[in-house]
């Protein structure tokens, strides 16, 4: 059907002479009248949408995103308040048969919404605000890590957390690590391979940083494995975080200065590793997708998930065939993230680990875990996080596991908040199988 054939919102004929809504006057890029009119309502968006599926009072993707750039055309131009619903969580854009760009409309609407509609005074703003901008309170909290961690454990400070922020007191704040990760990098003198033909650009991200270094470490040991020499390009949050809160302007500028990182280490013939899902998705999708800064085109189109990489460039499982962990490791109940589903990247932990002798990684299914990065840590939303999430303990449970194994660093915590086990980092195992035992806390 062409243009000029399609029907408008009233069933009339299309008006070849039409003047697309700009979503952003300044930004005739950000136009997605084109992408509204791509959807033919068939709902398999709706059908696929965690939140939709146990939330009767939320409308679903396909009403956040084209139904609401079809009402702006209509010079209707409030945003729904339930389009802080969304859990970002993406699985819409797979899911959707006419490629529609979903999340794009969503992340442009929460950021309309919080922009015109939302109070800077209100309560709601700045918890939003704080837990979107992690990045800017997590090098607090390092200073003095063990205080920090002994005062957020206090059952004290999640009854405030929850009274004056609305941040849920049911769920336990992961703790800093005494050392960041940078801190030991710079503290073993950075790199111990020099490779010129082969060089990565490590994004570690927030929470590896500061919380989980020993993901980043199991990054390091692996790659210089390979003979990989790896840089650490400074670098801000991914940004995914402040999508899902609707704070584009604060993605906006650390998108900004991760793409000019990024882009130089491009130009001394680095390629891009993440470690995180929700990071490599950033990098991939949403930055070209919403910004145009020079090099987000080529940062977007070199950039790759940690395993995955090796994988394409490297014999992965033939490396792996043969060895084992010993008794640290025992089999595992794995989640695939959404964020990295919607990559194409859900089958390959499973079948990598499987190389590896006397453990196996038991895929617990498609659902999500429910937590979405932020959206499970707000009061509002701590009880649907964990309706979402009951297929996944339920599966996790059935498994032949007692541990749980995936790449999402939220992922990990909503799976050990539903059902105890420990959670794992799949570069730990391939840790554990190709390095072995760390020599020194400082190799």
């Amino acid at each position: 059907m062409s243009d000029a054939q399609q029907p408008t919102d009233d069933g009339g004929p299309g008006d070849d002479d039409f003047e697309p809504i700009q979503v952003f006057p300044e930004a005739e890029e950000m136009d997605l009248r084109p992408g509204a009119d791509n959807c033919y309502k068939c709902s398999t968006c709706d059908t696929n949408c965690p939140v939709a599926e146990v939330d009767d009072e939320f409308p679903g993707p396909k009403f956040q995103g084209p139904e609401q750039w079809r009402l702006k055309r209509q010079d209707d131009h409030d945003i729904d308040d339930s389009v802080m619903k969304c859990s970002n969580c993406m699985r819409c854009d797979s899911a959707c048969p006419s490629e529609v760009p979903l999340s794009q409309m969503h992340n442009t609407a929460r950021a309309e919404y919080v922009e015109e509609n939302m109070s800077k005074l209100s309560r709601e703003y700045w918890r939003n605000r704080m837990l979107a901008n992690y990045r800017r309170l997590a090098p607090l909290g390092s200073m003095f890590p063990r205080t920090t961690n002994f005062m957020m454990g206090l059952s004290a400070t999640q009854w405030l957390g929850e009274k004056l922020l609305g941040i849920t007191g049911q769920r336990e704040f992961p703790e800093f690590a005494t050392e960041t990760f940078r801190e030991w990098w710079t503290a073993r003198g950075g790199a111990q391979v020099e490779n010129a033909d082969k060089r990565i650009a490590y994004f570690h991200g927030c929470y590896a940083n500061y919380n989980t270094p020993e993901v980043a470490k199991a990054l390091v040991r692996v790659y210089e494995h390979f003979g990989y020499e790896i840089m650490v390009p400074n670098q801000h949050c991914s940004g995914t975080p402040m999508f899902a809160n609707g704070m584009l302007e604060d993605a906006r500028r650390s998108a900004e200065t991760n793409v000019r990182e990024l882009a130089w280490a491009l130009e001394d013939g680095a390629d891009i590793i993440a470690s995180c899902s929700s990071c490599s998705m950033s990098l991939r999708q949403e930055y070209p997708e919403l910004f145009d800064f020079e090099g987000t085109e080529e940062v977007a189109a070199n950039t790759w998930d940690a395993v995955e990489y090796l994988r394409v460039h490297e014999d992965l499982e033939g490396e792996l065939e043969g060895t084992s962990v010993g008794d640290k490791f025992d089999d595992f109940a794995y989640h695939a993230p959404c964020h990295a589903r919607n990559q194409g990247l859900d089958g390959q932990t499973v079948e990598v680990l499987d190389a590896i002798d006397g453990i196996t990684a038991h895929d617990v299914g498609d659902s999500c875990s429910g937590i979405s990065g932020t959206y499970g840590w707000k009061k509002e939303n701590y009880e649907t996080s964990m309706k979402i999430g009951s297929e996944m303990f339920e599966h996790m449970e059935d498994a032949d596991a007692t541990s749980g194994l995936t790449e999402c660093p939220t992922c990990s915590m909503q799976m050990e908040h539903g059902t105890g086990y420990e959670i794992t980092h799949t570069l730990e195992v391939l840790e554990a199988a190709l390095v072995g035992p760390a020599e020194a806390d400082g190799q």
